[in-house]
């Protein structure tokens, strides 16, 4: 297979991870944030609150569509990729996971219309564990309806123990590939929508240039 995108330390490919999935080899880790059914592609815009002390309300923000998010999501095939699993959204598809761990994000303070936080599901330990990070720290650099927080990934993999190489399915707009190169971990990627493969690899690029010139923030 010819990748979309490489670094020294990934590969990022363009395609259905269900195709793609056979191709690869094992890996340590399985980490993503896939589509299951929010149905976030109905009309691919969201208002984002710009908070309360702002002038002119709400801004309308748009995104490339969200493939494959109206329709049910299975996990299996991210179990058979890799011993460990941290997967978010799993409360949408929880039935017959097993024992495991929760990972939380709490992302907002207050309680109002939107969630406060969001969990993933971890195939390993019986804990319970928070990461505290405002979502308005990244509103400015969101390039995707659910994006997550780089720290945020950089502190699942440290919660997944000491993956080497690490795979996200659903790279959307490249932030777990991004958590990667600035811990030095070897990483795959795959997303569907060649549009977020632009995004995603222009992120990457941007982050390996960084740690290049300045060397890794860890």
């Amino acid at each position: 297979m010819t990748p979309y995108y490489e670094t020294e330390l990934g590969k990022l490919y363009c395609g259905d991870c269900l195709e793609i999935l056979p191709e690869l080899e094992p890996v340590d880790l399985v980490l993503t944030d896939p589509p299951y059914g929010a149905k976030w592609n109905c009309d691919y815009a969201r208002w984002i609150k710009k908070g309360p002390n702002a002038q002119g309300g709400d801004t309308l923000r748009s995104y490339p569509p969200v493939i494959g998010d109206d329709k049910p999501f299975d996990p299996l095939p991210l179990f058979i990729a890799a011993k460990t699993v941290v997967v978010f959204g799993f409360t949408y598809f929880m039935s017959g996971l097993g024992n495991g761990s929760i990972l939380v994000w709490k992302k907002r303070s207050s309680d109002g219309f939107l969630c406060n936080a969001e969990a993933a599901y971890m195939n390993k330990g019986n804990g319970v564990y928070v990461f505290n990070e405002p979502v308005e720290r990244m509103q400015k650099f969101r390039q995707h309806p659910t994006q997550k927080p780089v720290n945020l990934m950089c502190w699942c993999i440290d919660k997944a123990g000491n993956p080497q190489i690490i795979l996200d399915p659903f790279l959307g707009s490249g932030t777990t590939a991004v958590a990667c190169e600035r811990l030095g971990r070897k990483w795959i990627g795959i997303e569907i929508s060649e549009k977020y493969c632009t995004i995603a690899a222009n992120r990457i690029e941007q982050e390996s240039r960084q740690l290049k010139l300045f060397g890794s923030p860890k």
